[in-house]
């Protein structure tokens, strides 16, 4: 028995990744969704723009990301079981939390797992998210 493809996920809303990676990839029942920052979706010829300079702004465009990822490899957020955040000020926390609550309080399966690490980000960068699904 031959094992499933492994194939680079890309949504119309995304440039190139600025190395050689994927923004997901899918084997089998797997999709694994890199780590997304809240950009704006991609514009022809022009670099990333952040969504706005808040913690709000980035968090929504960046969960927005992530879930095209999802969408474009055939998953929902109902099929995903890990959640890795990653912050740049433990302050935000709290907030994050109020802005991450709000967005899943519609999901009718149970919440996805979920890490919250502290690190550096590039420069006006507040808030970046990956996530594991498995597909039915």
């Amino acid at each position: 028995m031959s094992e499933p493809a492994k194939t680079a996920i890309t949504p119309s809303t995304h440039s190139a990744p600025p190395a050689r990676f994927s923004h997901g990839v899918r084997k089998g029942n797997i999709l694994q969704v890199a780590g997304q920052v809240g950009f704006l979706p991609a514009v022809e010829g022009e670099p990333p723009t952040p969504a706005g300079p808040t913690l709000r702004e980035q968090t929504l465009q960046t969960l927005a990301n992530v879930q095209a990822v999802l969408e474009a490899g055939g998953a929902s957020w109902e099929d995903v079981v890990m959640i890795r955040v990653y912050l740049t000020d433990t302050g935000h926390f709290a907030e994050f939390n109020e802005l991450y609550n709000a967005f899943f309080a519609g999901l009718e399966e149970a919440a996805a797992a979920r890490t919250t690490v502290y690190v550096g980000l590039p420069a006006g960068l507040l808030v970046e998210i990956d996530a594991l699904a498995v597909l039915g």
